[in-house]
């Protein structure tokens, strides 16, 4: 080799060299279905950025950001009530900076409650992506009248309705009867109050119960044969039996949807926070949310990615959602220590009662 083609051949070895060492990585810890490889592939090969996936769940991320202090992944997508106790304990996250969030592909009401239930000591640490509900199965051929958790327990569906007795029950009948669960989380005098007044309505609601429903299939086979007619459940079992029924569909009730999101947030050690920010962005676009929503099974808070996705799903998104419904849903805030077991003794007495 002649010292010209010796020279060029380092060369392009030291170029190839310094690609690689700043060739970026994103390390995505996520829910399955959340990051399909379709969207990766994209992302990729838009962006020249590599993303490593690790999946997992709010328990897992917490323990793993926990040892490591924050370090180890450089974005995460814990649940939005998850966020700001162990912000406070252990310090794993570092601020949104939402000067960086393409916000006008979100859905307002979204951003606003991710804000407002991410914020810990004035700093925002969570951006909304996947969400879901739940709210009310209904047979609108046999019970078209129902519209809200109280409606089930109207004497005309005698030994035709189910629900679990399950915190989301209480929640859901107290804004039902006109309380604010939510805000008298601070208060537990008055969370106290109303939760024995949803003790009183759902004692004298047991005649109407067919089953206190624990598993989803239990449930679906309920409401497939007939023997239920109306049922507080989750959106995605509602649409999955839309299927089969057209009759049968999920209907947010009038007092609120309760939903939950899980969202983006940035560990404090992250090594790529610039990609995860491209990552946030790419996959809030509405064609590619409607990939993931594919994925998935639940819808993300990208504005306008119902649009994007199958026929059936669209239709159902769009007959279950009209916008008034999407943003009167109630967001579960983080829960204060305590109220889980005075939430366990009134499902307790409900179950024990004649």
């Amino acid at each position: 080799m002649n010292s010209l083609k010796l020279t060029v051949a380092l060369a392009a070895g030291t170029l190839l060299s310094a690609q690689a060492v700043n060739a970026e990585t994103l390390r995505l810890l996520t829910w399955g279905g959340y990051a399909p490889q379709e969207v990766i592939d994209q992302f990729e090969k838009e962006t020249g950025i590599e993303v490593k996936v690790t999946k997992s769940n709010n328990e897992d991320m917490i323990s793993k950001l926990r040892a490591t202090r924050g370090s180890g992944f450089d974005l995460v997508q814990p649940s939005q009530d998850r966020i700001t106790g162990a912000q406070r304990d252990f310090g794993i996250y570092q601020p949104i900076d939402m000067s960086k969030v393409d916000t006008a592909l979100l859905i307002p009401s979204m951003v606003d409650a991710t804000k407002k239930n991410t914020a810990l000591d004035g700093e925002v640490y969570g951006v909304p992506h996947i969400w879901g509900t739940s709210g009310l199965v209904i047979n609108t051929k046999n019970a078209g009248m129902i519209k809200d958790y109280t409606d089930l327990c109207n004497k005309q569906y005698e030994g035709k309705v189910s629900y679990r007795l399950k915190r989301p029950t209480l929640i859901g009948f107290a804004f039902a009867m006109g309380e604010d669960p939510f805000a008298a989380y601070s208060d537990p005098a008055k969370y106290k109050a109303i939760l024995d007044k949803v003790e009183a309505k759902l004692v004298e609601c047991k005649p109407n119960v067919k089953a206190y429903w624990s598993g989803g299939d239990e449930l679906l086979n309920l409401v497939r044969s007939g023997e239920v007619v109306g049922a507080m459940a989750w959106d995605a079992g509602g649409w999955k039996v839309n299927r089969d029924n057209a009759d049968i569909n999920f209907v947010a009730p009038a007092s609120g949807a309760l939903g939950w999101i899980d969202t983006f947030a940035i560990p404090r050690k992250s090594k790529a926070v610039d990609a995860a920010y491209q990552w946030i962005n790419f996959v809030n676009q509405p064609e590619v949310a409607a990939k993931i929503t594919e994925s998935a099974g639940n819808f993300t808070a990208s504005k306008g990615a119902d649009n994007f996705v199958n026929d059936t799903a669209k239709a159902q998104f769009q007959t279950s959602f009209p916008q008034a419904d999407i943003d009167n849903i109630k967001w579960y805030p983080t829960v204060p220590a305590g109220l889980e077991e005075m939430e366990g003794l009134v499902l307790d007495r409900v179950k024990a009662a004649n």
